[in-house]
């Protein structure tokens, strides 16, 4: 996953925007999005660990994951509310990942019914359309990518999750990101929650580096959640990062793969609160 891989998302979703803009414009989006049922809070627990689940049926880095035919989002999702998730991360980029908005909103009515446990939309966004559309999908959140966008697009990204009461997670891969990460957080203090994550995946290799989210969790922002993302795996993850000052892990690919992923996200929990 290069910084190319990160250009080429990038021209993808801003094509996959243009392409919604001719069939709904800007204004009308807003509209029904500003109309939708305020989307569930993020609530972080007092015992200091959480996890944001993810749903995700294919990862560039790993391969597919769940085939597409088979995948029920809706009864993962709730397995995933059940569990304890924080949080529920749907991926909705098509072309590498195999996700959609339609498995957003399945999701969020799910989760609706499940409990109050917000949908964070991940996708490659690259301008506020994209967070209205989360909005109307159920979203409580969003990502965005520090690396991928400049100071205004990232700004614009903010100030529409925040009109919209919608949480972010700010994504970083070094300390040039985690800096520019901390602006925006001063920037933007004061609306709903800001979080800033660590990706600990390698952009050229595609690998996990080892001890890369324990490097760098002292250069976080203090006072704001901090999420370690890529190579969680297992309890003893769970409980390495929270030890180290992590209050989240993002969780895919291993809750994606194993066959009973509602045990081992309580397990994962469990043991990050139990290390704090």
């Amino acid at each position: 996953m290069s910084q190319d891989f990160l250009a080429t998302m990038a021209a993808s979703s801003r094509a996959r925007v243009a392409a919604a803009r001719a069939v709904q414009a800007d204004a009308e989006l807003w509209r029904w999005a500003e109309a939708s049922p305020p989307p569930p809070p993020l609530y972080l627990s007092p015992e200091g660990f959480d996890v944001i689940a993810e749903v995700k049926l294919r990862s560039p880095a790993v391969g597919q994951l769940r085939d597409s035919g088979d995948e029920d989002v809706v009864a993962r999702v709730k397995g995933y509310a059940a569990a304890g998730a924080a949080a529920v991360s749907v991926l909705t980029e098509p072309e590498r990942f195999e996700g959609s908005l339609d498995h957003l909103e399945q999701a969020s009515r799910a989760l609706l019914e499940a409990g109050r446990v917000p949908a964070m939309r991940k996708d490659f966004l690259v301008d506020p359309y994209q967070v209205a559309e989360a909005r109307l999908a159920g979203a409580g959140g969003i990502l965005i990518i520090v690396r991928m966008l400049d100071r205004p697009q990232l700004d614009a990204l903010l100030k529409a999750a925040r009109h919209f009461g919608l949480f972010v997670l700010i994504e970083a891969f070094d300390a040039a990101d985690i800096r520019i990460a901390a602006e925006l957080v001063e920037a933007h203090a004061g609306g709903p929650p800001l979080l800033v994550g660590i990706n600990s995946r390698d952009l050229v290799s595609l690998k996990v580096v080892p001890g890369r989210l324990e490097e760098l969790v002292g250069l976080l922002p203090r006072g704001v959640p901090r999420v370690a993302e890529s190579g969680v795996g297992s309890p003893e993850d769970a409980a390495r990062l929270a030890r180290a000052g992590y209050e989240l892990a993002l969780i895919g690919s291993a809750l994606m793969t194993t066959d009973d992923p509602v045990a081992l996200l309580k397990a994962m929990i469990a043991a990050g609160r139990g290390a704090r």
